[in-house]
């Protein structure tokens, strides 16, 4: 995973809650065996048609959001079903910071261990950055060492994550990195249990 300290980038507005697991990235194209390529299938259904071309009036598909980075949302993101490939698709298409009210569970804890930042903050801060994202284009700073986010027009917010989770993203970690840390004893334990 690549570590996130301070990330800048284009946000994306969804202005939707409840958007569940299978409007991530649909159930059809849960067939592949690695991580990468579900970023072609995100939101599938919302993008494409019944043909598989492009759906002008999905936000999405317009053009001042290429290249967008940061997803903000409403609240209850990633509910459904506790696949993991929406967070791979999500980052697969290049979706680095989410920012909503609140989130599943299981996919807030999904997204930490596949290198997303889950950002909750309030809901009228949320609105803020809708309203502002679909106004223009619209770039955030995101601080995970500050655990604070700003624009560039005085709009600032601080957000939480547990100390773990942090130094997970900050440091690029995902579990067995985590466990490697400890090589050095694992390999002493296991000299002394021999």
């Amino acid at each position: 995973m690549e570590p996130i300290r301070k990330h800048e980038g284009l946000v994306y507005p969804l202005n939707r809650a409840n958007v569940d697991t299978d409007q991530i990235i649909p159930k059809q194209f849960l067939k592949r065996i690695s991580r990468q390529g579900f970023g072609q299938f995100v939101f599938y259904n919302w993008r494409f048609d019944s043909k598989g071309a492009l759906r002008e009036n999905f936000s999405l598909n317009q053009p001042k959001y290429e290249g967008t980075s940061i997803l903000v949302a409403g609240e209850n993101f990633g509910c459904g079903s506790s696949r993991e490939h929406a967070p791979w698709a999500l980052q697969d298409y290049g979706f680095r910071v989410i920012i909503a009210p609140s989130y599943a569970d299981i996919f807030y804890n999904n997204c930490t261990k596949n290198g997303i930042l889950p950002v909750k903050l309030t809901a009228e801060e949320v609105q803020t950055i809708v309203e502002n994202a679909e106004s223009d284009q619209y770039y955030l700073t995101v601080d995970l060492e500050a655990k604070k986010l700003y624009d560039n027009h005085g709009f600032e917010a601080s957000f939480d994550l547990d100390d773990y989770k942090r130094e997970m993203l900050l440091n690029g970690w995902d579990e067995i990195a985590v466990t490697l840390t400890h090589a050095d004893k694992i390999t002493e334990f296991e000299k002394a249990r021999s």
